[in-house]
């Protein structure tokens, strides 16, 4: 008579024990989709209308594909959305830590004609675009195609180099339109500046963390006016060098 009362004890235990254990796989598997589903709709969700084709494209091909196209010096190339797509996050990353384009000319000491970093505004659609899902948008809107951006210098007129070491006193009205730094070290810094009789000051190159691969000539953005007794100083003064190019 006791028997049938013990066996339904003794079962009561194990059933519990298997609903458990049901629950806990069904609590993993809710954990997992949940952890599995945002990237997924990260992926999907398009936040800006900022697109590729109408004006993120317009800003690489006139800022970066000089470099990155096949064959470039670059290490990808990033002329199409195909390309830049999967390098998205990182471009933000080195275009707000202003590493790319690279540019090492301290911005507002100078302005250049051949100068490549990007505008404040550029910046900011980059990141917004990149933010916001970094959609392709329709391919009517899409500039024509180029690989290479045509060479700043190719224009230049011919000039005659005036080289300074630490200081140099122009002996005759002068036309500057470019310098071009030499010997300085690796992470190195250059500052130069034009004063003229009349006490004013015109600024002409400021370098800091300087690295040597980029070295180059800065053409100056307007043809500078510099009259006879002009004194070209360099900071600091030693080793480094630069040569100016004037007409």
């Amino acid at each position: 008579m006791n028997r049938k009362p013990q066996k339904a004890g003794r079962a009561a235990p194990i059933l519990r024990r298997l609903a458990s254990a049901a629950a806990a796989v069904m609590a993993v598997a809710v954990v997992a989709v949940a952890c599995i589903q945002p990237p997924l709709q990260a992926h999907e969700i398009i936040t800006t209308r900022l697109t590729w084709t109408e004006q993120i494209s317009r800003i690489f091909q006139d800022r970066c594909v000089s470099c990155h196209h096949e064959g470039g010096g670059a290490p990808m190339p990033l002329t199409t959305y195909e390309q830049v797509r999967p390098w998205a996050k990182a471009i933000k990353y080195e275009i707000l830590s202003r590493r790319m384009p690279p540019w090492d000319a301290v911005k507002g000491y100078g302005e250049f004609g051949n100068d490549l970093s990007l505008s404040q505004d550029d910046i900011a659609k980059i990141s917004s675009w990149v933010e916001g899902g970094a959609p392709e948008g329709s391919d009517v809107f899409l500039p024509p195609a180029h690989d290479e951006r045509p060479s700043v210098d190719a224009a230049k007129p011919a000039t005659t180099p005036r080289n300074v070491s630490g200081t140099l006193t122009l002996e005759r009205d002068t036309v500057a339109v470019g310098i071009e730094p030499a010997n300085i070290p690796e992470g190195g810094s250059l500052q130069a500046a034009a004063f003229r009789p009349d006490g004013s000051v015109e600024p002409l190159i400021w370098l800091r963390d300087y690295r040597t691969e980029w070295q180059r000539v800065y053409w100056f953005r307007e043809p500078l006016q510099l009259p006879k007794g002009t004194r070209i100083l360099l900071f600091p003064s030693g080793q480094i060098s630069a040569t100016l190019l004037v007409k």
